[in-house]
């Protein structure tokens, strides 16, 4: 995991644990980088089974 993951994980965790869903424009808004960049970090963590989506509760599992 590189530096960028690890702050999108941390980001997502962190405001999971208060019960928010973290969405892409606060995630832009939180690391400074663009769409692409997000979503390849969050494909990667799921590649390496750190992040799961829960479809049926609508929030992300770890």
């Amino acid at each position: 995991m590189n530096d960028f993951e690890r702050k999108v994980y941390r980001i997502i965790f962190n405001m999971s644990l208060f019960g928010k869903n973290t969405s892409l424009d606060e995630l832009k808004r939180k690391t400074g980088k663009d769409e692409c960049a997000i979503r390849e970090a969050v494909k990667s963590l799921m590649r390496q089974r750190m992040l799961k989506w829960d479809k049926n509760k609508h929030q992300w599992r770890f």
